[in-house]
């Protein structure tokens, strides 16, 4: 495992804070209320493997296959139904929506080979993830994959508790599947638009891992 570049700013803050607080709270508490000092030091040192946590990067051995469509996030399946892509496409496509917690792997990854076609930020709203007008209304980042087998579109989306959405992609770019996409900082969701003759891999409410789960195939 190994520690996300987005989050050495966060972890270096919270190591500061929980010095300070503890500092704090040692040289004023643990003398006359020291089992005060002991929960409070429990409590932030929760929270310091919290936010490392939150940005890890766990070994995982990729799926690599072009035939098939790989999960974007973490997370669990929320939505798979038929939409309008109202964006980019202006056509019907199936919309596969995978909602990411705060306890998961937030590193999101390309679920194709493929060269960037579209990459395009959206200032929004901040409604809760699994919201039905989330996918439309809400701070996001939409990205056009393309290869010889098809295009489909991938957002990431700003939620209640996400205010940053970090992606890498710009139009003209080779990307290959598995390598990273972006980051969404403390949860949210992402949406794939496919075609309407992929056939979908998932099922409601399945956990999946990005990277490694088969979304759909072609």
């Amino acid at each position: 495992m190994k520690i996300h570049k987005e989050g050495y700013q966060s972890i270096g803050i919270a190591a500061l804070l929980f010095g300070i607080i503890n500092l704090f709270s040692f040289n004023f508490l643990s003398g006359s209320h020291p089992l005060i000092a002991i929960v409070v030091f429990a409590i932030t040192l929760i929270l310091f493997l919290f936010i490392i946590s939150f940005f890890r990067i766990p070994n995982r051995l990729l799926t690599d296959d072009e035939e098939q469509i790989i999960c974007p996030a973490d997370g669990k399946v929320v939505v798979i139904e038929e939409v309008v892509d109202d964006e980019f496409f202006k056509d019907k496509r199936i919309q596969v929506s995978i909602f990411m917690s705060p306890a998961n792997v937030h590193v999101n990854r390309n679920p194709i080979s493929g060269a960037v076609m579209y990459s395009k930020y959206h200032k929004g709203k901040y409604l809760v993830a699994w919201h039905p007008k989330s996918s439309t209304e809400n701070e996001r980042h939409s990205v056009v994959l393309q290869n010889e087998r098809g295009e489909l579109l991938v957002k990431q989306i700003a939620g209640a508790l996400a205010k940053r959405i970090v992606n890498y992609l710009t139009p003209g770019n080779i990307v290959n599947q598995g390598s990273e996409m972006g980051f969404i900082k403390f949860g949210s969701r992402v949406d794939v638009l496919l075609p309407l003759d992929a056939k979908v891999q998932v099922q409601l409410n399945q956990t999946v891992k990005g990277g490694v789960t088969v979304l759909a195939t072609w």
